[in-house]
C-alpha cells in the first residue's frame, strides 16, 4: 500500500491513528515471545537430553544472539530515526519465524547456534528498538500507559508460547514445538505492521496523544505548548550526560538477572524436586505478574519519579532471587515466580518510558541503539554465568546467589539517576 494512499487511511479514521500504531505494535509484541528465554526455557531439558548437550552449550546461543543483537543495534537505530519502525519490525518478525521454524530441523549444535542466535538478535535488538521506538513517537503524555499495553501484550504472549510450546513438547516432541512456534510467530506478527504502521505522528499532521494542530503554539486541547517542552537530545549530546551512563549502569547490572533466571528458572525448579507441570505454571505465573506490573506502572509511573520505580523494582528481583534458592515446594516456586514477574514487568515498562522521557523522541532509535547493546551484552552474560556456574557446582545456587547482589546493586545505581538538565 503506497504511503500516501495509507496517509490518507489514517487521516479518515474517527480516533487518533496512534492506537492502530500501538495495535500493530502489541501485535509484534505477542510474536516477540516466541523466541524469549521462557520459551526456550520448554526446549532445554528435552533438547540437552536427546543431543547430550551441556547447559553451557545451550545458554551460548542466548548470549551470541545479544552480541550479535548488540553489534547492529546503533545502525538500526539510527534508520529508525530516519524511516521509522514498520521495515524494522516486518523484517524481524519475518526472519525469526522463518528461523524458529528451521530450528525444528536441526541435527547438531551448530545448526541450533545459527537459527537459534538469528531469531535471538532480532529478539534483543529489531523488536525492541522498533516496538519501542512507535510508542515514544507517538505518545508522549500517555507513553507509561502505550508501553504498559504493549508489555501486556508482550506477556500474554509470555503465557501462551511457553505453554503451547509445552503441551505440544510432552505430546509431539520439540520438533513440532519449534514449528509450531514459528508459524505463530509469523502469522500474528507480520502483515499488521507491514500493511498499517507509520512512522511518527506528525507524517499525517497530528501531533503525540492525538493533539490536532490549529494555531501556531496552540493546540484544540491547549497541549501543544507542553508537546514542545519536550526534551531534544541529540546522541552524542546524551553520551555526555551523567543520566545516561546511570541508566546503562542500571541496565548492566540487572538484565543478567532478567535473562539469567528466565532460562534456568524452570530447569532450577526440576533439579530442585518439582515436577516439570508445576515447574511450568511457575513461569507461567511469573508472566502473569508481569503483566499486572507493566499495567499498574502505566497508571503510577506518572506519580513515581523513575530512580523511584527503578530501584524498586532492583529490591523486588532481589527478593526474588533469594526466594527461588529456596523453591522446592511449588508454593514456594510459585511466590519466587510472582516475584520476579512484579520486578522485571516493571523494568520493562519503565526503562524505555525513561530514555524517551529524559532524552526525547527525535533521537530516540540512536540513544537507545547505544543503549540497547550494553542490555544485550548484559542479557547475554546472564545465561552463560548462569549455565557456567551449574555446570562447575551442579546446582544452580551460586548464580541465584549472584543474581541476587546484582540485583541490589541495581536498585543502588537507579537512585543515582538523575533527569539531564541543559547547561
Amino acid at each position: 500500500m503506497p504511503n500516501s494512499r495509507l496517509h490518507r487511511l489514517a487521516l479518515g479514521v474517527p480516533f487518533y491513528y496512534g492506537w492502530v500504531v500501538l495495535a500493530c505494535v502489541a501485535c509484534a509484541c505477542l510474536s516477540r515471545a516466541g523466541p524469549a528465554v521462557a520459551t526456550l526455557s520448554m526446549f532445554v531439558t528435552p533438547m540437552t537430553a536427546e543431543f547430550g548437550w551441556s547447559r553451557t552449550a545451550i545458554s551460548g546461543a542466548v548470549s551470541l544472539g545479544g552480541v550479535l543483537a548488540a553489534l547492529t543495534s546503533p545502525l538500526i537505530g539510527s534508520y529508525l530515526d530516519a524511516r521509522g519502525p514498520r521495515l524494522v519490525l516486518a523484517l524481524a518478525v519475518l526472519a525469526t519465524g522463518i528461523a524458529l521454524m528451521l530450528l525444528s530441523q536441526i541435527g547438531s549444535l551448530l545448526g541450533f547456534y545459527l537459527f537459534y542466535c538469528i531469531a535471538r538478535m532480532n529478539w534483543a535488538g529489531p523488536y525492541d528498538l522498533g516496538i519501542h521506538g512507535a510508542v515514544s513517537n507517538w505518545f508522549v503524555a500517555k507513553r507509561a500507559w502505550a508501553a504498559s499495553l504493549a508489555q501486556l501484550a508482550q506477556t500474554i504472549g509470555l503465557i501462551v508460547m511457553p505453554f503451547v510450546a509445552f503441551t505440544l513438547i510432552e505430546g509431539q516432541g520439540w520438533r513440532t514445538g519449534w514449528l509450531v512456534i514459528g508459524g505463530i510467530v509469523l502469522a500474528v506478527g507480520f502483515l499488521p505492521g507491514w500493511l498499517l504502521m507509520i512512522r511518527r505522528p506528525e507524517d499525517i499532521g497530528l501531533l503525540p496523544d492525538g493533539v490536532v494542530r490549529t494555531l501556531p503554539g496552540t493546540s484544540s486541547d491547549g497541549s501543544a505548548a507542553s508537546q514542545a517542552e519536550q526534551p531534544s537530545y541529540t546522541r552524542a549530546e546524551a553520551l555526555r550526560s551523567p543520566a545516561f551512563w546511570t541508566l546503562s549502569l542500571f541496565t548492566a547490572l540487572i538484565y543478567p538477572v532478567q535473562a539469567g533466571m528466565s532460562l534456568h528458572q524452570p530447569a532450577h525448579l526440576i533439579e530442585s524436586g518439582l515436577t516439570p507441570r508445576d515447574a511450568a505454571i511457575a513461569v507461567s505465573l511469573f508472566t502473569v505478574a508481569s503483566a499486572i506490573t507493566g499495567f499498574s506502572y502505566g497508571f503510577l509511573s506518572r506519580w513515581l519519579s523513575v530512580k523511584v520505580a527503578l530501584a524498586g523494582a532492583g529490591c523486588i528481583l532481589a527478593s526474588s532471587a533469594a526466594t527461588m534458592m529456596f523453591a522446592t515446594s511449588l508454593p514456594v516456586a510459585v511466590l519466587a515466580g510472582a516475584l520476579f514477574g512484579f520486578g522485571i514487568g516493571g523494568v520493562h515498562v519503565i526503562l524505555p518510558v525513561a530514555w524517551a522521557d529524559y532524552f526525547g523522541r527525535r533521537s530516540f532509535g540512536a540513544i537507545r541503539g547505544v543503549a540497547l547493546s550494553i542490555q544485550v551484552v548484559a542479557q547475554a552474560c546472564g545465561p552463560l554465568l548462569s549455565g557456567i556456574l551449574r555446570d562447575v557446582t551442579g546446582t544452580y545456587q551460586a548464580s541465584l546467589a549472584c543474581f541476587l547482589t546484582l540485583s541490589l546493586a541495581g536498585a543502588f545505581a537507579a537512585l543515582l539517576t538523575r533527569k539531564p538538565m541543559r547547561s
